[in-house]
């Protein structure tokens, strides 16, 4: 086999890098002795214009593996703080994750293309930046079935299996699994830098997000209470969707939760059976701080650190700041209602009309979901369809 970084011609741009080169650290993945390709989404790379048609089963290995990756990859660890259980941990990173670049997906917005598990990175924190094959599997199948249902989510581009053995509870086959994002723009990312009060630099990260995300608050008149507005608007939409089909995520830390407004890291994650507002999916949540019927909550809570970052761009006088985002974030919980209400009406067949008040509406769909628990249904059954 000849396999050589010049067989494939991809066109990855590196935006995040070029603009805000203080949040990664340029860094290579480890070579993978005895790659095999497990799994390839032949239409989503199709669908980014990332042409590996030439390359035979031995050769895409190669490549998923990143023992030889495309000319324009660039790749590189990013650094992010987050708040973990509650818990804030000032400098995490990418421990076992590459961004390779940005590609174009069918709208012509940048997506991230990146490798998980591929190595130690300089934020790896003792860790071996390597995964299992199960994992990534869940990971493939997860992000597959959240896409079927139209729920803004990462996906999982390949998956090869390295030979290795990695070492967890036990030895288990290793691993290495290409995701693609809207981005890995998270809240945690904001969080490094306020954290060691580098304003300028979160005005830049800021000032990237709008123009990626969100180019049309750039002539907003306080294009920052915009951003954590847009970003509420579009978490409200995406936690309403994962309640209404019983997603538990299991680490909803603030590194988990990206500005896109995708989900992202499906570690242990689950969709829930019996409807238990109380359900954990998590062996090491020993207080249910991430229980499936605290993910509003939660949500509502990384935003409120995400605007705390955002406080010195949303004005001068710290008090009018805090007031404007206090006023936003608390907006949250109307706008997680009105998207919740919607889909539950979906689920029972309810029609908005003159004669009947969201008000009614919500008691019965909430009633319905009490007496799903009451009677230990499963939620699927229970609420057939979407």
């Amino acid at each position: 086999m000849s396999a050589t970084s010049s067989t494939v011609h991809w066109s990855l741009q590196h935006s995040y890098v070029d603009t805000f080169p203080e949040g990664s650290v340029a860094t290579a993945p480890a070579p993978v002795d005895k790659p095999a390709l497990v799994y390839f989404n032949a239409k989503l790379a199709a669908e980014l214009g990332l042409d590996t048609a030439q390359l035979n089963e031995e050769q895409q290995a190669q490549l998923w593996a990143g023992n030889w990756l495309p000319e324009s990859a660039n790749p590189v660890a990013q650094v992010y703080a987050g708040h973990q259980f509650g818990n804030f941990s000032p400098q995490l990173g990418d421990g076992r994750a590459l961004i390779l670049g940005e590609a174009k997906n069918p709208q012509g917005e940048l997506v991230d293309i990146a490798f998980k598990g591929s190595g130690r990175t300089p934020f790896s924190r003792g860790g071996d930046g390597k995964a299992a094959l199960g994992p990534m599997l869940r990971e493939v199948i997860m992000g597959e079935a959240m896409a079927a249902l139209g729920i803004p989510t990462t996906r999982a581009l390949a998956v090869v299996s390295t030979g290795e053995t990695v070492a967890r509870d036990r030895g288990l086959p290793g691993a290495l699994l290409t995701r693609v994002a809207a981005s890995h723009l998270r809240v945690g990312t904001f969080e490094f830098f306020a954290a060691r009060q580098q304003t300028e630099q979160v005005k830049k990260l800021a000032d990237y997000s709008i123009q990626r995300h969100f180019p049309q608050l750039a002539a907003d008149d306080n294009p920052y209470l915009a951003l954590l507005g847009a970003v509420t608007q579009w978490q409200a939409e995406l936690i309403a969707r994962w309640m209404l089909v019983g997603f538990i995520h299991g680490v909803m830390n603030t590194d988990n939760m990206v500005l896109s407004g995708e989900t992202i890291d499906y570690g242990p994650c689950a969709f829930m059976e019996n409807y238990d507002p109380d359900t954990v999916f998590s062996s090491i949540d020993d207080y249910g701080r991430y229980a499936y019927g605290n993910q509003p909550r939660i949500a509502r809570w990384n935003l409120a650190r995400l605007a705390e970052c955002l406080l010195p761009l949303i004005a001068d006088d710290q008090q009018q700041g805090i007031g404007l985002a206090t006023a936003v974030v608390n907006g949250f919980s109307d706008l997680y209602q009105q998207q919740w209400l919607t889909g539950a009406r979906q689920k029972l067949g309810l029609q908005p009309n003159q004669q009947v008040s969201d008000e009614d509406d919500l008691k019965l769909a909430k009633d319905w979901f009490k007496l799903l628990q009451q009677q230990k249904v499963d939620m699927t059954l229970g609420c057939h369809g979407l």
